[in-house]
């Protein structure tokens, strides 16, 4: 049992102090404690009224409720409700689609994003003669402001490898220096007459300046992003803001727009499934052109697949340029290929293919283990380290287009190794492609992956340790029913150790999750989502940011330490006091009349707690947490109460904080 005391880290960070005395009482627990104090019941299954029931189901298959939504599931029912959700398709959500036009990347390929955003390749390849410019002149001005930054860097380059001592070199530097205070002075001038032009008039300004005239400006520029781009159509302010980093435009498009669809979409079962998928196909945004292969990856083939048959989702990832860049296989070459021998399948002699010097050209096994270690059988799924080589051999040739094409999927015969394979047992005839195909079905359809997708998907929904009952049953679904999700889900959905006693509000939210879930109950209105990439990259979990493939951890003992659950206080804090730019909270809002004036008799606090804890934990509040807070609401900070001004509302923003930050908001 950890308590923890905020008041140093509140001193740091410039929070009330009065927050401190407020905090202390409300005790944490670790891993090992964190969650309800019960014991296991001796009954199998004690199932849960209609109440418990429609908040139960809000909490797993959705990243939170908002404040209607109980009353809403409990009028239509919540079995209606869940099959509802179990067909997304169905449902409107043009609220949230309003929202996604102000990220105009979302909409495109792959090779547009490449064409568009142009990576460091394509920079090189136009610095070299062997692309042109763009002829548009808002995309040229991109590509210029980027060549003008590639070619500095050269210059720099060439400048280390001249001599130290240049004098003049060296008496340059100094010039510069000296006129740092007049040079600053001139550029917040310019950037003030760029601030008092009309949007369309700055934006065009912007779009003619110089590497040079940018370069000086960008002190000035530091933390005015906003002002800059006020008032600019969506299209315009992605362009502004590739100038300065392509790469990052649709990085930062794609991140905003995971948390707008989880926070608005009416389709929160998809949300939910998508997340899910997306960490069980794990890609790392971080690694090169994935970059631009997310995009299309999330939206192309897992959102699509999301509750369709496994086999479809898992052909559509082992075919996608994202999961073949992150996982190598585009660079797999089979070991008696054409293109590793210069010696045609059909025994004809070809020229081979020249390599670059240094480039290694060889079988890579990254994502035949990974297929069958983390996408389908599992660690324990009955394959060898043969397995493995022999899935790499069906996989070569399953390769990628070069960037300034797109990077498309293809398959190259010449690098695919010929000759039968053995997996697991089955003869694969030599096919090329097909072989890929063969093997997907085989493991599509395997036990091992049945049993392997039902306990993650058992861990997601259920329990951090799923009954081997509840296990056996939907792997039987899944092999029934052919991969069917939407059917395992049903399947698990139908069952009472879904709705045991002991189940309900017994998973611990991931960052993620509580981020989310936090917006969504305090009806949070988002404009602007990278403070909140921020506070997720702050908590361990950055959006596309997990390296390993084996994706986020879905248990508490991953999250739940004192320095992760203080982020979490902290953030709870800051978005219920409105400290958190691009992000509006109202708690007010948890309130039948509004903007009603609260009362401010002295039992006031009293009854704002009580209001609020039916509003954000549906009443379900321990007593040490309501009495821990309780026993502070005359501190000023939160009665705001003054000895000139008594007759004041209490600070329902910062109630609904600590409640927020509380470990029965930590669950779901």
């Amino acid at each position: 049992m950890v308590r923890m005391n905020l008041l140093p880290r509140i001193r740091r960070t410039g929070g009330p102090l009065a927050l401190a005395v407020l905090l202390g009482g409300l005790s944490i627990s670790t891993p090992s404690g964190f969650g309800k104090s019960k014991e296991k019941h001796e009954a199998a299954f004690l199932r849960l009224p209609e109440q418990k029931r429609a908040l139960h189901v809000l909490n797993r298959l959705t990243f939170g409720p908002r404040p209607a939504d109980l009353e809403r599931v409990e009028a239509m029912g919540v079995d209606k409700w869940i099959e509802q959700q179990l067909h997304p398709e169905k449902m409107n959500d043009s609220e949230l689609d309003a929202r996604l036009r102000s990220l105009p990347t979302l909409a495109m390929s792959s090779r547009e994003l490449i064409e568009k955003f142009p990576p460091p390749e394509v920079i090189r390849a136009v610095a070299d003669g062997k692309q042109s410019l763009p002829s548009d002149p808002v995309e040229r001005a991109v590509y210029v402001a980027q060549l003008e930054r590639y070619e500095e860097k050269q210059e720099k380059k060439q400048e280390s490898n001249s001599s130290a001592t240049d004098v003049g070199h060296n008496l340059e530097k100094m010039g510069r220096g000296a006129t740092t205070e007049e040079e600053g002075s001139s550029a917040r001038k310019q950037l003030q007459t760029l601030l008092d032009m009309p949007p369309d008039a700055r934006f065009e300004a912007l779009l003619v300046m110089s590497h040079e005239q940018r370069r000086t400006l960008a002190p000035a520029f530091k933390g005015k992003n906003e002002e800059v781009t006020a008032g600019m159509t969506p299209k315009q302010r992605e362009v502004v803001m590739a100038i300065a980093n392509p790469q990052e435009v649709v990085a930062d498009e794609l991140r905003q727009a995971k948390l707008l669809r989880e926070t608005y979409s009416e389709r929160q079962l998809q949300e939910v499934m998508t997340d899910f998928w997306l960490n069980h196909f794990n890609v790392f945004m971080g690694k090169g052109m994935d970059h631009y292969f997310l995009t299309a990856y999330e939206r192309d083939v897992i959102r699509p697949h999301t509750l369709g048959k496994f086999e479809d989702l898992l052909v559509a990832t082992a075919q996608s340029p994202a999961m073949l860049f992150y996982l190598d296989n585009w660079l797999s070459v089979g070991p008696n290929s054409e293109k590793a021998t210069g010696v045609a399948a059909s025994g004809a002699r070809r020229l081979s293919v020249p390599r670059k010097p240094g480039k290694r050209v060889g079988l890579n096994e990254n994502y035949g283990r990974e297929l069958m270690e983390l996408h389908t059988l599992g660690v324990n799924g009955g394959y060898t380290q043969k397995d493995v080589t022999e899935v790499a051999r069906v996989f070569t040739g399953w390769t990628l287009k070069p960037p300034r094409e797109g990077g498309e999927f293809t398959f190259d015969e010449r690098m695919h190794d010929p000759g039968e394979k053995i997996v697991l047992g089955h003869r694969i005839k030599f096919r090329g492609k097909k072989e890929g195909l063969e093997v997907l079905h085989i493991l599509a359809h395997h036990p091992s992956t049945a049993r392997l997708v039902a306990t993650k998907l058992a861990l997601r929904f259920v329990s951090d340790s799923p009954p081997v009952t509840l296990v056996d049953r939907m792997a039987r679904t899944f092999l029934k029913k052919d991969g069917d999700i939407r059917e395992v889900l049903r399947s698990m959905l139908n069952s009472p150790e879904f709705w045991g006693e002991d189940e309900y509000r017994d998973k611990v939210k991931t960052p993620l999750e509580f981020v989310v879930s936090a917006l969504r109950v305090t009806q949070a209105e988002v404009t602007d989502a990278r403070p909140l990439t921020q506070q997720l990259q702050r908590m361990g979990m950055p959006l596309y940011g997990m390296q390993p493939p084996t994706g986020y951890s879905m248990k508490a003992e991953a999250w739940v330490n004192s320095s992760a659950l203080l982020e979490r206080m902290n953030f709870a804090l800051a978005l219920s006091t409105g400290r958190l730019k691009g992000v509006q909270v109202d708690a007010e809002r948890c309130f039948d009349r509004k903007p009603s004036p609260l009362p401010v008799e002295a039992a006031a606090s009293q009854q704002t707690l009580d209001a609020l804890e039916s509003c954000l934990l549906a009443g379900a509040v321990s007593e040490q947490t309501h009495q821990t807070i309780a026993a502070r609401l005359d501190d000023p900070a939160i009665s705001q109460r003054k000895l000139d001004d008594p007759a004041r509302a209490p600070n329902v923003n910062l109630i609904a904080g600590l409640l927020l930050g509380s470990p029965e908001f930590q669950r779901r």
